[in-house]
């Protein structure tokens, strides 16, 4: 058994892909050095589409409110050029990842430069792009769909020899389950703490299963985070420069905060939505 919760035993391929970590330029700098370029004003003369969109994603940031429901832009039909120049004006921030959903489309998430800002592609089986939106959110709506159609409670029976502290670690997560709803404050679980056996490790993961959302926050250090197979339960990984797991834990939660934007976010992204579109789009 490899060190950490989420990593699948030796030989096993059914474990989720882990995205790697980049080494690039930020970019912040990337991107929006990108708008100040003869290409891009030669882009945006002829990109209407996304100018007028613009304002409407700033309105929208500033309506927003925690535990509301997000707004969605639809911009599946906007020119090719549209829609890159929309990827280069919002840029990539911190938090990105997957959700499968039942139906089997695959939501791509990325938020941007702005926080409670989303870019969601939606693609079909054979990697087609099916819809995609401009959100504004704390997280996009599709992480809590692909998670909803999870069970609300884990089955499990006696433990198997080598097995440490497994049993009061499930019991502990069988009550935070049945009794968590929605809003209340992430329930942690802190495995760099606690003594536990491959054994109790390989049960964990064999009784929760893997489940349909992955995200990787990268804003101070790498942060992993993965649905697990039961409702509300999710693998938490902060990583090192190395790749090392420093702090390995499991959260009972809807969503891990380590991936939510928060209202006052909201704010400051449509004040820098604005200060963009007078700069570049005027």
């Amino acid at each position: 058994m490899k060190a950490g919760f989420w990593v699948a035993p030796e030989g096993d391929d059914a474990a989720m892909t882990i995205m790697p970590i980049d080494t690039e330029v930020p970019v912040a700098a990337r991107k929006l050095n990108f708008l100040a370029t003869a290409t891009a004003e030669e882009m945006i003369r002829r990109c209407r589409d996304t100018a007028v969109l613009l304002p409407k994603i700033a309105d929208a940031l500033e309506a927003q409110r925690d535990g509301e429901a997000g707004k969605l832009f639809d911009i599946t039909d906007f020119s090719d050029e549209d829609r890159a120049l929309i990827t280069e004006t919002l840029g990539e921030g911190e938090v990105s990842g997957v959700a499968v959903l039942a139906n089997g489309v695959t939501a791509q998430i990325q938020e941007a430069l702005m926080a409670g800002v989303w870019r969601i592609r939606f693609t079909d089986a054979a990697d087609r792009i099916v819809a995609d939106y401009v959100e504004i959110a704390a997280i996009p709506a599709v992480v809590s769909e692909a998670c909803a159609a999870l069970p609300n409670a884990i089955q499990y029976g006696e433990p198997p020899a080598g097995t440490m502290n497994v049993m009061p670690v499930l019991h502990e997560i069988s009550g935070k389950m049945a009794t968590h709803r929605a809003g209340d404050k992430a329930h942690t679980i802190t495995f760099s703490l606690l003594p536990m056996s491959p054994q109790d490790m390989e049960l964990l993961q064999d009784t929760l299963g893997s489940g349909p959302v992955q995200l990787t926050s990268r804003g101070y250090g790498t942060c992993r985070i993965l649905a697990t197979g039961a409702r509300n339960v999710w693998s938490v990984q902060f990583y090192n420069s190395m790749d090392a797991i420093i702090l390995d834990t499991l959260e009972i939660c809807s969503i891990p905060s380590v991936a939510v934007a928060a209202e006052d976010d909201f704010r400051d992204s449509a004040s820098r939505i604005r200060e963009i579109e007078e700069a570049y789009f005027k």
